[in-house]
């Protein structure tokens, strides 16, 4: 039940924080030009040069005062902030992967910033990697 009630919040505080304000893409275009390794996701390399560019922008989840209590712009924020958001070796039990692959919610980035196939991927292995500060 806890787990359950930790989800939710998390899934409030991640739906709350980005409104879709990033400039408009073309069809198909990612937010970012980073591209993930099949394995041995690196969240130094790959995943916070993404979410600096896709994720931790005004009105998102930076570390400014908006609705959001998610703050994508460290590992300890990602990790520790909000119970649920990353359950290290779980990606079937991660907020951040339900949200990105829009499973719960509205999917993030919102519609004009998709991430592309190979991110989301590559997000969902550096959980099932065990989330490491790598």
């Amino acid at each position: 039940m806890r787990t359950r009630l930790a989800a939710v919040v998390a899934c409030a505080c991640l739906a709350a924080g980005c409104k879709d304000i990033n400039p408009q893409l073309a069809s198909g275009e990612s937010p970012s030009n980073i591209v993930f390794p099949a394995n041995n996701v690196s969240y130094t390399y790959n995943l916070q040069p993404l979410f600096n560019q896709a994720c931790a922008l005004s009105g998102c989840h930076d570390d400014g005062a908006h609705q959001s209590a998610l703050k994508l712009t460290t590992y300890a924020n990602l990790m520790f902030q909000l119970p649920g958001v990353v359950v290290p070796g779980k990606p079937d039990q991660s907020t951040l992967v339900f949200r990105i692959e829009g499973r719960v919610g509205d999917r993030m980035p919102p519609t004009t910033n998709q991430l592309n196939d190979n991110q989301i991927n590559g997000i969902r292995t550096w959980v099932a990697e065990g989330a490491k500060n790598n």
